[in-house]
């Protein structure tokens, strides 16, 4: 599929802090300019101390520009203050646009780009440099010094400080075009994208002025209107109203975005720039033509026939010669393809917001989108009857005077989107729905969260109150979607040292626990994981069924260690895996040490296997007698198959032997060893004070009473032999034999021996004497956890069933031990949601964890609320009249510098007059 895909969205707008609440004030059709009383205005404002009756107290504002989350970007509080709120915004809207999109670009694997553009660095001029002589040191320093004032608020920087802080390599540019500045950024991002130099984009824009609350001196035929409201294309536009705003997107090819599961918003099929030139009656005029021309050449960049078009956000400024002479423009465009009428809406932000300017057009754009993906057509705001020089009924056009749905046709639901500057650079944008999930061979349908099961969500932050404040927002939204797509999403953002995670099957438990009080976990640094491989009486019947059924991964290699056991004469096919837990003949099978061993082998081969598939890398081993062998193979020791083989005769030899008796006591092997008579052995030292004997029935039965009458605490264990007792003698011998007979290797992960209670040396693991000594001496399994506790950071984690390991490592003083499944004995037990509450430990613990890897496969990345910035004040307050320096007004001789002698709008007036005379040369619009 071709086209270039809108993956997310962000911004700032009067009345509206995000996208969301944007998109609530255009469907409810309200305004968000603000009329402000005298007291508000900006004491600077001369106007102020004289009441001027023509003066309009009337403008967008964004609340808490002065506000930033410095330590988030690393920057200094004094670098702050120096910086243009414009550029600390757009880093904000930066992050967002990603996190939106459910990216870190630390993980991203291509190149990102960044196209925006701001306005004029009034903060500078009004603040910064209003003391007295900061100004000269400024000019007087150019290019050599100040360079925090010049590189915090120049447009240059805008974009590239911005690919600084957040590690982008794409294109970083700034780009000026006055009010099309935006939309023109977008147009090179799609341009960009489609030349393959960067694999996503971000294009937008941000205006922020100062002082913020300030008005305008209303001039009779002038572009601004006498009472602070816009009304494009309305019979009484009188002007527009200029505003405070930041937008931006984030752009992706069609194609990409469907094959990483992106949340496609719509889909720009065709973006076309142009100049006016010379073609009308001044620099700062409109032309009629040049705008049909770039709206005609976007149509057929995208092949759009303009009948099936069935919104326009026009640039529409609400003024009575702008209006007419983009409808013309537009009208143009459209007749050059069909002579419909009535069939396409017209709209524009402006009525709501006021005119953003250099963020007028992906403003636009957003909303656009919204409409597109939405299937509703918001109401044109302060619109009651046409502009008189517009004949709408005869045109394709119509204003909307209601929301109204937008019904599925033949087609994709298709709009276009106008910004043009002063200086005659034109933008067009057209785009449409994104293509239904059912209809893409590239994504999945999705599933609705009670099918998908337990799902993981995690959720960090730099601190813990912002990750409170995470949690808060989460919470509010995590209905309204998905828990798979969230639990994706979430697990694709970038990951900080304040963690938490919840484990739901619905929504609402979700949402109950995100609401929930908790104590936050902060990561520890480089944290290296220890696997825990059980052995034999952990086994149950039933033990990896659900995971089998979820995970590929985990069924890819079962089946592969299955069907290696099966050439060796152990066929387990028709008794693991099934989801039958409480079939009594499952579990006396699994009761036998023949069949035990090799099962525990193969589910512990395939838990790792899967546990690697997220991403956790084991940095040392501990295997517990036979889950050893399962540590050998996965550390490289012995070929899967050779150690599937010696585990099915390890457990075949043993199971021919006598049966014995096993007994765990409260005692540490020193002191157990001499309660022991010669027939019995120490089997395990599985703690400080818990050890297991081993040997004979009736010598374990008299050992029993013996302890009791000494008041030790001991427990027989469901064992059928004595194992690690002088009872496997017989079977060390045979066994050697198999062992000689493979080539073994060094490890290629630590394996810390149970036989030696210490990291084995790679030699000694390459020795088959060592593993027929392993057959018949004590597993020491608290010295092991001991010394693998001396890792850094060491993490420990149970893959196999149950968690006696997790539970013993504990005990031995571990800080972390985790199972991944649960207990046998725990009913209505979910294995699924154990292994999700093992990895959501770990995230919290600091490993890097592929979180995301867990969801559903046909789960994708949906909108979820972005992160709580934890703003403070960093604002240089302009000077006080007396440390200013003079005005040049103020210099200025008598009458000279009064309204009617002002160049500027001298000239302003002369092309208001000429756009006049070019709009009688046109006559009624049609």
């Amino acid at each position: 599929m071709s086209g270039i895909a809108i993956v997310g969205m962000s911004g700032r707008f009067p009345g509206a802090k995000s996208v969301k609440e944007l998109w609530d004030l255009v469907r409810e059709g309200r305004e968000s300019i603000r009329q402000f009383s005298w007291d508000e205005i900006d004491a600077r404002d001369p106007a102020v101390l004289s009441r001027d009756p023509s003066y309009v107290r009337a403008r967008g504002v964004l609340d808490g520009v002065a506000d930033f989350d410095a330590p988030f970007f690393g920057v200094t509080p004094r670098e702050a203050e120096l910086m243009d709120p414009q550029h600390r915004v757009f880093l904000e809207l930066c992050w967002e646009v990603l996190e939106d999109a459910g990216w870190d670009p630390a993980r991203y694997p291509g190149s990102i780009g960044i196209f925006a553009g701001q306005s004029l660095p009034t903060y500078f001029l009004a603040n910064l440099a209003s003391e007295a002589g900061v100004l000269d040191r400024i000019t007087g320093e150019y290019q050599v010094g100040s360079y925090p004032s010049v590189l915090g608020n120049d447009k240059d920087y805008l974009a590239t400080r911005a690919s600084y802080k957040l590690d982008l390599s794409g294109p970083s540019m700034t780009i000026q075009s006055a009010c099309s500045t935006s939309l023109v950024a977008v147009a090179q991002a799609v341009s960009s994208l489609l030349a393959w130099q960067c694999d996503m984009a971000i294009a937008g824009g941000v205006s922020i002025t100062f002082p913020e609350r300030r008005g305008y001196a209303f001039q009779e035929g002038g572009m601004v209107a006498p009472d602070g409201h816009c009304r494009p294309f309305d019979k009484d536009a009188s002007g527009t109203v200029f505003s405070s705003g930041a937008g931006v997107v984030l752009l992706k090819r069609l194609e990409d975005a469907l094959t990483d599961r992106d949340n496609v918003v719509a889909v720009i099929q065709g973006a076309a720039l142009n100049n006016d030139g010379q073609r009308k009656v001044g620099f700062m005029a409109p032309s009629p033509h040049r705008q049909a021309e770039v709206i005609a050449t976007a149509h057929a960049i995208a092949g759009f026939d303009p009948s099936t078009i069935g919104l326009v956000e026009t640039h529409g400024t609400g003024t009575p010669l702008g209006d007419p002479i983009e409808f013309e423009g537009l009208s143009r465009a459209f007749r050059a393809g069909t002579d419909k009428t009535g069939f396409c809406a017209l709209g524009t932000l402006k009525a709501n917001t006021g005119h953003m300017e250099v963020a007028a057009g992906v403003s636009g754009l957003i909303k656009t989108a919204l409409c597109v993906r939405e299937g509703v057509i918001p109401p044109a705001h302060n619109y009651t009857a046409s502009n008189p020089k517009i004949d709408l009924p005869s045109s394709p056009f119509y204003l909307p005077t209601e929301l109204r749905p937008w019904p599925l046709g033949d087609h994709p639901r298709r709009a276009g989107v106008s910004a043009f500057g002063v200086g005659g650079t034109n933008a067009h944008v057209v785009l449409e729905e994104a293509p239904r999930r059912e209809d893409s061979a590239e994504a999945p349908v999705r599933q609705d969260s009670a099918s998908e099961g337990a799902q993981l969500l995690v959720v960090s932050a730099r601190s813990e109150s912002a990750l409170q404040a995470a949690c808060r927002n989460l919470s509010q939204v995590v209905g309204e979607v998905s828990l798979g797509d969230a639990a994706f999403t979430l697990g694709e953002r970038r990951a900080f040292s304040h963690r938490r995670f919840v484990v739901a099957k619905d929504p609402s438990n979700a949402a109950e626990q995100l609401r929930k009080p908790f104590a936050a976990t902060a990561a520890i640094e480089a944290p290296q994981v220890v696997f825990l491989m059980p052995g034999q009486g952990a086994q149950h019947a039933a033990m990896g069924a659900q995971l089998y059924a979820r995970y590929e991964v985990f069924r890819e290699e079962a089946d592969r260690c299955l069907a290696l056991l099966a050439d060796a004469g152990t066929d387990l096919r028709g008794l693991l895996f099934r989801p039958a837990p409480h079939d009594p003949s499952l579990s006396q099978q699994l009761m036998q040490t023949a069949v035990a061993q090799p099962a525990l082998f193969v589910l512990e081969v395939a838990l790792a296997r899967l546990w690697q598939s997220f991403g956790v890398k084991p940095s040392a081993f501990v295997g517990h007698s036979v889950g050893e062998f399962a540590a050998a193979a996965l550390s490289g020791v012995m070929p899967l198959g050779e150690a599937a083989r010696l585990v099915a005769a390890r457990g075949a030899l043993v199971q021919a032997l006598p049966r014995g008796s096993m007994l765990s006591v409260r005692l540490p092997a020193l002191e157990l060893g001499p309660l022991l008579g010669p027939t019995l052995s120490i089997a395990s030292e599985n703690g400080p004070s818990l050890s297991v004997a081993a040997g004979p029935t009736e010598d374990i039965e008299a050992l029993e009473r013996a302890l009791s009458a000494r008041k030790v605490v001991s427990r027989r264990l469901r064992t059928s032999h004595a194992f690690h007792s002088a009872m496997m003698d017989a079977a060390v011998g045979p066994f050697g034999e198999k062992v000689r007979g493979i080539q073994l290797q060094p490890s290629s992960v630590p394996i810390v021996s149970t036989l030696f209670g210490r990291v084995a040396e790679p030699s000694e693991l390459a020795d088959a004497g060592y593993w027929t000594r392993h057959l018949r001496e004590a597993v020491r399994f608290y010295p092991a956890v001991k010394a693998a506790s001396a890792l850094p950071g060491a993490v420990f984690l149970e893959v196999g069933p149950g968690r006696a390991l997790s539970t013993l490592a504990r005990q031995a003083g571990a800080s972390s031990a985790h199972s991944s499944l649960p207990e046998p004995s725990e009913e209505g037990a979910d294995e699924v949601a154990s292994l999700l509450e093992a990895a959501g430990r770990l995230f919290c613990a600091g490993v890097p964890i592929s979180v995301s890897q867990l969801a559903p496969s046909s789960a994708r990345r949906v909108s979820l609320p972005t992160y709580p910035f934890e703003r403070k004040r960093h604002f240089i307050e302009p000077a006080a009249p007396s440390q200013r320096a003079p005005s040049e007004a103020a210099v200025q001789p008598d009458g000279v510098g009064s309204a009617s002698d002002d160049p500027i709008e001298s000239l302003v007036q002369a092309q208001l007059e000429l756009m006049r005379k070019q709009l009688e040369a046109l006559g009624t619009v049609s």
